[in-house]
């Protein structure tokens, strides 16, 4: 029988392109090449019968070119917390190992590297407002990161864009759109400043993506 999960997780990703993410508006990188690093909380899930919500994550990826060209570098970090029945089924996920082919955007990416560097077991520090577009992320020895919303220059309040997909992607029906730095550690390091971050939730099957609209996204109903 086909393995029954969920994975529904509030999830913040920095990238290293301009607020104009080639991966988002069907456009090529800003600087040709493409790095990111998205780290998430569990709100609800679970792998068969075993439970993941509550669970943080993280999995960093590094393409020395465009992304459709592969030859990129992964890896996965999972939170030290997870017992053992949960790290297998979270690697299993994250690596896009679980579902339908391409059915999530762990999928693409995963099927788009040829490197897979080992996954850690860390404990995961991450505090993310998704209305209020700002983060902070702390993974010892590997990964530090800040999120910010974007700054209206003419009155120097925050400047609010959201990115609507009705009909979803790969990856998310809705996303709020700010700002973040990140410097990466170990075995891929890679760092960027005041470059694309989005805030989405990331709410998978074992069928892709299902299509329902977060509390972010409700005004579109109106």
């Amino acid at each position: 029988m086909t393995d029954q999960w969920l994975f529904k997780s509030e999830t913040y990703d920095n990238c290293n392109c301009a607020v104009n993410c080639g991966c988002q508006f069907n456009l090529p990188s800003t600087y040709g090449y493409c790095q990111s690093a998205f780290v998430g909380n569990i709100v609800e899930g679970h792998f068969n019968e075993t439970p993941l919500a509550g669970l943080n994550w993280a999995v960093l990826y590094k393409w020395p070119g465009e992304i459709k060209d592969g030859n990129g570098r992964r890896q996965i970090v999972i939170d030290d917390g997870a017992d053992k029945a949960q790290r297998i089924a979270l690697e299993t996920i994250i690596s896009g190992e679980a579902g339908a082919p391409l059915s999530s955007h762990f999928a693409v990416f995963g099927s788009l590297c040829s490197v897979f560097c080992e996954t850690l077991f860390l404990p995961i520090d991450l505090d993310a407002n998704a209305e209020l577009r700002t983060a902070k992320v702390d993974i010892p020895g590997v990964m530090r990161s800040s999120g910010r919303p974007i700054i209206n220059e003419f009155n120097g309040q925050p400047f609010h864009i959201a990115l609507a997909r009705r009909r979803g992607s790969f990856e998310f029906t809705y996303a709020e759109i700010g700002l973040g730095t990140t410097s990466v550690t170990g075995d891929i390091e890679m760092a960027f400043e005041d470059s694309w971050a989005h805030y989405c939730v990331h709410h998978y099957n074992q069928d892709g993506l299902i299509h329902q609209r977060s509390k972010l996204s409700a005004w579109l109903g109106r």
